[in-house]
């Protein structure tokens, strides 16, 4: 099972049209997050598109291509790319030029996203939601699949016999598809025969055993070979000496950004009380001591049998020096012990 991190590069708005130092010292975090992940040994980092003022990454491969340059192994996805409201060719030559700087490690998780902000930034009408996902993400793997493309689609002018340059150093670019939990996406990535990443970002981690269960099902049933299936798990994560540390360290940052976007969602504010059940041994939150963290990834193994899991940081409201010192739990404590119980030699 591969592990590693993914980040949405949340900030304090600045709310300013330059000058944004917060922003700045964020995104040198970012790079210091990433080099320190491939030095304990982690699998993958995973950096979400948003276009909002609390988040900085708006556009993961440019930050994905600057990571290349100070890693050397650890793989470099999106988390997610909204595709819906981007064009696929241009995105297919983003992350083929972060394949080239990086010899061969760049993914993309492609999905609709859970905010809204980047349709009407970018001229896209909501009521199309659903198609610009499917006609984009079919225009993509077309594009990642035939060097010179012949296409025409709804959404987007045609193509004709134009080439896509550059071309990936990987065969094909790794395209994951990213849910929350909607059956029909779930389903639209097993009959594409595509990896499926689900983020756990609320209720217990058993409820979604149903929708690991219809994938697998539906992969089978379109003829894919059950061997090469990939499934991975997403949940918030923090891990500190002790639990009450990691606890105490994670719940107010964690419990501002939910509020935030709950008081847009018209979710109840979140307490402590509530907090601490997610946290528990059946919760969705991996919130903990380093056994703790254990204990919980191996939980989940046998639930989903997944074959990657990606640590969801939140680091705004959380020390730097904190933020790193979970990662290098994760990678010199955690990481070891589970790869050890489910007989994946440790590197």
């Amino acid at each position: 099972m591969e592990l590693g991190i993914s980040s949405f590069g949340e900030v304090a708005p600045a709310h300013v049209a330059g000058r944004d130092q917060a922003a700045a010292t964020r995104m040198q975090e970012l790079l210091a997050m990433a080099k320190l992940a491939d030095e304990v040994g982690l699998d993958v980092l995973a950096l979400g598109e948003h276009h909002r003022p609390d988040f900085i990454i708006s556009s993961p491969e440019v930050i994905l291509g600057a990571a290349a340059a100070v890693t050397k192994r650890i793989r470099l996805s999106s988390a997610v790319t909204v595709l819906s409201s981007a064009d696929p060719v241009r995105t297919f030559q983003n992350f083929a030029t972060v394949d080239l700087i990086s010899g061969g490690r760049a993914e993309i998780l492609a999905g609709r996203g859970s905010f809204i902000e980047s349709f009407p930034l970018f001229g896209y009408n909501l009521q199309d939601y659903d198609a610009l996902f499917v006609e984009k993400l079919n225009l993509l793997l077309k594009v990642n699949s035939e060097e010179v493309i012949n296409w025409q689609g709804k959404h987007r002018p045609s193509i004709a016999g134009k080439g896509v340059y550059p071309r990936p150093v990987q065969d094909k670019l790794p395209v994951w598809i990213g849910v929350g939990g909607t059956p029909a996406s779930v389903v639209r990535a097993a009959q594409l025969g595509l990896p499926l990443t689900i983020a756990i970002l609320g209720g217990a981690p058993a409820q979604y055993v149903s929708f690991t269960d219809l994938y697998r099902q539906t992969y089978s049933q379109a003829g894919h070979d059950a061997a090469q299936l990939q499934l991975a798990i997403n949940c918030h994560f923090h891990v500190a000496e002790t639990a009450k540390q990691a606890a105490d360290e994670f719940f107010p940052p964690y419990s501002q950004l939910m509020n935030r976007i709950g008081r847009e969602r018209g979710w109840s504010p979140m307490s402590r009380r509530q907090f601490d059940y997610l946290c528990g041994p059946e919760g969705p939150l991996l919130v903990g001591s380093p056994q703790d963290i254990i204990d919980k990834l191996l939980y989940q193994k046998r639930l989903f049998n997944n074959t990657r899991f990606l640590a969801q940081l939140v680091i705004e409201g959380i020390s730097h020096q904190s933020v790193l010192r979970a990662i290098e739990l994760f990678g010199q404590e955690v990481a070891p012990a589970v790869r050890a119980a489910i007989g994946v030699a440790v590197a």
